[in-house]
């Protein structure tokens, strides 16, 4: 009997020992919580200038379209009162005089038609210069600049020479002369 009971104190106390965390897994933890802390906060900081960014973009390209859209009725408007005006002067007796009233109105037709072209596809083009500022998502932009231990790990791996840097990342030059980069699952990424 004695010896179970010593054999369950010791088997207490070895228990109690080995449960106590030492200082330095307590520093490792404060320090890993306080680097994900300040990567949040990072991260949040990041997200608010894009969304900004892209909430700029959204307002000059609503402001884009729509004046645009007042080209185009200016357009409509002065076709309109240039077509009136023809028909006017349609309605005068002479043949001659018809004649150049209804050239003069496919003239005006035709520059109408010129200039409503012209408004509509400088709205593309302001439509689409405004699409292209804005190319990314916050999301992929963030999972673009993440590193993870496994990319890291693979850059202390590469013997090739670093010449510039590329998304965030370290560009490596091969020994043929490639360019290209770690990506966050460690593999090559080539460039060009």
């Amino acid at each position: 009997m004695k010896k179970i009971a010593l054999w369950g104190l010791s088997l207490l106390f070895t228990l109690g020992a080995l449960a106590q965390e030492t200082k330095t897994a307590k520093e490792v933890k404060k320090v890993t919580t306080e680097q994900t802390e300040k990567d949040k906060k990072a991260a949040e900081k990041k997200k608010k200038a894009v969304d900004k960014k892209v909430a700029d973009a959204k307002k000059d390209h609503d402001k884009k379209v729509k004046e645009a859209k007042d080209e185009i009725s200016k357009a409509k408007k002065e076709t309109d009162e240039k077509i009136s005006k023809a028909k006017k002067e349609l309605k005068s007796n002479s043949a001659s005089d018809k004649g150049e009233a209804k050239s003069a109105a496919g003239k005006a037709k035709a520059e109408a038609n010129k200039a409503e072209a012209k408004a509509k596809t400088e709205t593309k083009t302001k439509a689409t210069e405004t699409k292209t500022k804005v190319k990314k998502t916050v999301a992929e932009e963030n999972e673009d600049l993440k590193e993870t231990a496994i990319s890291k790990a693979a850059e202390k791996k590469v013997t090739d020479k670093v010449t510039g840097e590329y998304k965030g990342k370290k560009v490596y030059t091969g020994p043929r002369g490639g360019k290209y980069y770690i990506n966050k699952n460690g593999n090559k990424t080539y460039i060009d």
